[in-house]
């Protein structure tokens, strides 16, 4: 991989999540500030989860058929950007829910396209470009919109969260623009079917296993934000306790190639659960103490983080070549999607009867589950 390529792939990255760090911490504290209920909001949210489900699959079914995965990315880039407009005209539940759908459909779409065209081009052989220093980027942008938007909106008000949006999307489609395809080869010259990989045992129980996983992350994404605000912390505080998180992920990241000399995918990924039980019950019992909070956030190196990259991993190696783009499209979408699903309209089901502190608390349960059915899906992957 050339420096070239290596700044197009990051640019991308670092934009993507540039927008997660717009939505993840203050989309809820919109919605929250247009009057709608805990079930509302983990309605839609859970609703925009959904369409992560289908969609992700639909796109990269044809991008695998087409090979050129490139001018689906732009093509949901473009999409999406152009659906946002619409929030300024949208103020009822109903509005909401279609600017979302626009979202979910069509921008979430991009990422497991961009993630299919990454690994293709780092499957080339070894470099000194690992996937961790280009999705370090993502962090990267989080982080420089989590912090200033926060600020912004302390100053000015929720709805610059709104423009930064917009903005931010159509930044997007002209950097998917730029983004080069990278030619599969099939095995065999032959495409096999996807369902003799999705039957097998073994995929079946990682899906499902992370899947719990990212469901309480689901939960932390949903309505962390608003569990801080109804503790009286500020906006810039959120901000931070956000940043505090992804900073941390960002040292795994560039970290993360030395560790593997000594750890495998498989006990980076049991050691990543194991801090996710810690972590979500810290959030449950101690949200009234800031520096519990810190260290709860710094954990998200592990949840997020070396879970993250050791599980794109384990899938990339699951599916043939000629279904990268739908093995990367099948993880996020379900585990995103359902796991999305449960954390937004589970969450907002027990937020509505027993509370934030309880809910957070019982999340902590979903990570614990996932230990025992990983171990069974990992139980012949390599060490």
């Amino acid at each position: 991989m050339t420096p070239f390529l290596y700044w197009k792939l990051s640019r991308f990255y670092y934009l993507y999540y540039f927008f997660v760090g717009i939505f993840v911490p203050y989309w809820a504290l919109y919605l929250t500030s247009l009057h709608f209920s805990p079930i509302q909001i983990g309605t839609l949210l859970a609703i925009f989860q959904f369409g992560r489900i289908i969609s992700p699959n639909f796109w990269a079914y044809l991008a695998d058929q087409s090979s050129n995965r490139a001018k689906f990315l732009r093509l949901n880039a473009f999409i999406g950007a152009l659906g946002f407009i619409y929030i300024y005209f949208a103020h009822s539940f109903y509005d909401i829910l279609i600017v979302m759908l626009f979202m979910s459909l069509f921008t979430s779409s991009t990422l497991p396209l961009f993630e299919s065209i990454t690994l293709s081009h780092l499957s080339e052989g070894k470099g000194e470009y690992s996937y961790s220093k280009i999705r370090v980027w993502g962090s990267f942008g989080f982080i420089c919109s989590s912090l200033a938007v926060g600020f912004l909106v302390d100053r000015i008000g929720i709805s610059v969260a709104i423009v930064a949006i917009l903005i931010t999307q159509i930044l997007l489609f002209t950097s998917s623009i730029k983004v080069p395809e990278k030619k599969i080869e099939i095995i065999d010259n032959q495409r096999r079917s996807i369902f003799l990989i999705l039957k097998k045992l073994n995929v079946m129980a990682i899906i499902l296993g992370c899947t719990l996983m990212v469901s309480s992350h689901g939960l932390l994404y949903n309505f962390y934000s608003i569990f801080l605000e109804q503790n009286h912390y500020s906006k810039t505080i959120i901000g931070i306790l956000w940043s505090i998180g992804v900073i941390c992920e960002i040292f795994i990241f560039l970290l993360i190639p030395k560790i593997m000399k000594f750890v495998s995918l498989k006990q980076l990924i049991f050691i990543s659960l194991v801090l996710a039980v810690i972590r979500f019950f810290l959030i449950g019992q101690f949200i009234d103490n800031l520096f519990i909070l810190f260290l709860a956030q710094t954990l998200h190196a592990a949840t997020f983080g070396c879970f993250h990259v050791a599980s794109v991993q384990v899938i990339e190696h699951f599916f043939n070549k000629e279904h990268h783009a739908r093995g990367q499209s099948i993880y996020n979408s379900i585990t995103y999607g359902l796991g999305g699903v449960i954390g937004g309209l589970g969450g907002g089901f027990l937020i509505d009867r027993i509370g934030m502190n309880l809910t957070f608390t019982l999340s902590a349960l979903l990570p614990l589950i996932a230990i025992f059915i990983l171990r069974l899906g990992l139980r012949n992957y390599p060490d």
